[in-house]
């Protein structure tokens, strides 16, 4: 589905009411706000639209959400993997960049312009505004901006939640990752049809984990903790001058570096709780993807049970199309001897590892080899046979089985994180609230977490190292020039190459090439992949689609020197469209403008 934002309203006033100062009780505190947001959100009970309140500032500010749904959304296009993944990981992340990364994708409605589920009848919508595009290209300190939707940044972590990313989160997602990513690569490299079934899987994992190495190493040579450290002296210099200032925001500080100290076991555990678990065996997690549909099952009336019915099993079948069960049981196999190798004590094990003890001795692959023969998940087929016979003991066998108890045991951890607490929640709060009231002539702004954000910039290059200087664009030319057959990520197309050949760029043409990528200095970060770059008049001129390498700390420290926003030129995404795919119906529907 595709959600349009409508309106965005400040309700912080409503939320954040007069009386909350006075209380003391912080689990009181969040009950009282909690009730607030639920009075502002019954306003718009019988409004048909999608309605979210999303916290700001860790608490300090809150803004209603209002967006419309649309249903039914359909790939119009895509490039081809060579053209669309073209530099492949060893490209992720760096610049110079040669990916045409984008693909296009179309709104329909009912007849009557109103969202509606997926109908032969339905029509495309018509928006009430569209982008005109911009294909006159771009000049180096050009105007940018972008509108997206960002993931999450952590700009107001102070230099002990810094450590904590530097010497726990980092480099044990980056273990993990990496044994993962070793294991699918082995698995991978057997068989054509595996490898088509987890290239997709492969490529995400290997994002992240690439992007954690990065991060630690940019941390250091941004010298990131460093500044934090002289944000915190200036902040005790301030508090210490205003009795006042040092009894509200004294205990901060010295509260959450306790905290960090005291818990590096525990954070250490829910990387591996997480990237080991969560993110490793799919069968681990599946089950809490068809879960609601049970209980759907068990509480409605035989009438209703078939829709239900249809997208469960719709649900089951994408799952299983792109599932290896070999593979599987290598990924939990490995990745579980990780978890237990880190952590031998019962306090931190799952329940299982105590029969893989007794019963097998201590062998996790014999366990593995029983537990993936006898699962009601280990193929489509089986997990069927109950399902389409929902009675109430077949219903039993899902919950009594291993895999889903695992799930259950894991979710159990994971929701009674013992690291959420108010206490830690009121000291990110006020430290954010202390800064403003330290610098009340600044400008703040909020960290992302996947609402609207809005950023400008300029085209600019950029020197990465001494004596180095990056370009602000890279073209056609330089695709040609990394062309490399042995290597599946530097294939060219024969077509692409032909146009080459030809010279055969169209209108998109510059320099007798053709503009491939660009990069500015706007603020994005994950989440804001496909978001549009537009020119001073509000054309569109590129996509976003990345970062780059010099700039990994960018989610904890904006490093202004450096960091870069890479953008799929616009001439290019039109050039593949019409030139590469021929498909001109698609750029007659376009507002070209130069």
């Amino acid at each position: 589905c595709a959600s349009i934002l409508l309106q965005m309203i400040d309700v912080t006033n409503e939320l954040l009411t007069p009386d909350l100062d006075t209380i003391k009780d912080l689990l009181y505190r969040r009950q009282i706000i909690e009730m607030n947001k639920q009075k502002v959100l019954s306003r718009y009970e019988d409004e048909p639209y999608r309605v979210a309140i999303a916290s700001m500032f860790e608490g300090n500010q809150y803004l209603l959400f209002l967006y419309e749904i649309y249903y039914d959304v359909r790939l119009v296009g895509v490039p081809p993997s060579d053209i669309g993944k073209f530099g492949g990981d060893t490209d992720n992340w760096m610049w110079p960049r040669h990916t045409g990364d984008f693909c296009i994708f179309r709104i329909y409605t009912a007849p009557d312009g109103t969202p509606a589920e997926y109908s032969p009848q339905n029509i495309p919508l018509q928006p009430k505004r569209f982008l005109k595009i911009n294909i006159n290209g771009v000049q180096k300190n050009d105007y940018a901006m972008i509108i997206g939707f960002p993931g999450s940044t952590n700009r107001y972590y102070t230099s002990y939640a810094v450590n904590k990313e530097m010497e726990i989160t980092a480099p044990y997602t980056v273990k993990i990752r990496g044994e993962k990513l070793r294991v699918l690569a082995e698995q991978m490299s057997q068989s054509k049809q595996i490898r088509l079934k987890y290239a997709s899987k492969y490529s995400e994992c290997s994002n992240y984990y690439k992007y954690y190495i990065g991060q630690m190493e940019q941390i250091k040579n941004n010298r990131v903790i460093q500044k934090k450290l002289e944000q915190e002296e200036k902040f005790n210099q301030w508090i210490n001058q205003d009795t006042s200032r040092l009894r509200e925001y004294g205990w901060i500080l010295p509260y959450l570096k306790r905290h960090y100290q005291e818990n590096k076991e525990f954070y250490k555990w829910y990387v591996f709780l997480e990237e080991a678990v969560f993110q490793g065996s799919e069968l681990v997690y599946f089950p809490i993807t068809i879960f609601p549909y049970l209980n759907y099952l068990g509480m409605m009336s035989a009438d209703s049970i078939k829709s239900i019915m249809d997208e469960l099993k719709s649900t089951i079948d994408n799952f299983y199309k792109n599932f290896d069960v070999e593979t599987d049981k290598r990924l939990f196999v490995q990745l579980m001897n990780l978890f237990y190798e880190e952590f031998p004590g019962e306090r931190y094990q799952f329940s299982f590892m105590q029969q893989v003890q007794k019963k097998y001795k201590g062998n996790l692959q014999r366990y593995a080899d029983n537990l993936y023969k006898k699962s009601l998940f280990r193929s489509k087929e089986s997990l069927l046979t109950v399902i389409e016979n929902p009675t109430v003991k077949n219903m039993s066998k899902i919950y009594r089985d291993d895999f889903f108890n695992i799930l259950q045991e894991a979710a159990i951890w994971y929701m009674f994180n013992p690291l959420q607490s108010d206490s830690l929640e009121e000291a990110n709060r006020l430290w954010i609230k202390a800064q403003m009231q330290m610098y009340p002539d600044s400008i703040f702004y909020p960290d992302a977490n996947s609402t609207i954000r809005f950023t400008y910039g300029n085209v600019m290059d950029y020197y990465p190292r001494d004596a180095i200087r990056y370009e602000y664009f890279t073209t056609l030319d330089g695709i040609i020039e990394k062309e490399d057959t042995t290597n599946d990520e530097f294939i060219v197309p024969q077509k692409l190459k032909d146009l080459y050949e030809h010279k055969d760029f169209g209108i998109y043409a510059q320099n007798n090439t053709v503009p491939v990528c660009f990069i500015t200095n706007n603020d994005i970060t994950g989440g804001n992949s496909g978001s549009g770059v537009m020119d001073a008049e509000g054309n569109l001129i590129g996509i976003a689609f990345d970062g780059n390498w010099e700039a990994m700390s960018g989610d904890i420290y904006y490093e202004k020197l450096v960091q870069r926003t890479i953008c799929v030129d616009i001439r290019y995404v039109l050039f593949i469209v019409d030139k590469f795919a021929g498909a001109q119906n698609i750029i007659q529907e376009l507002l070209i403008v130069n």
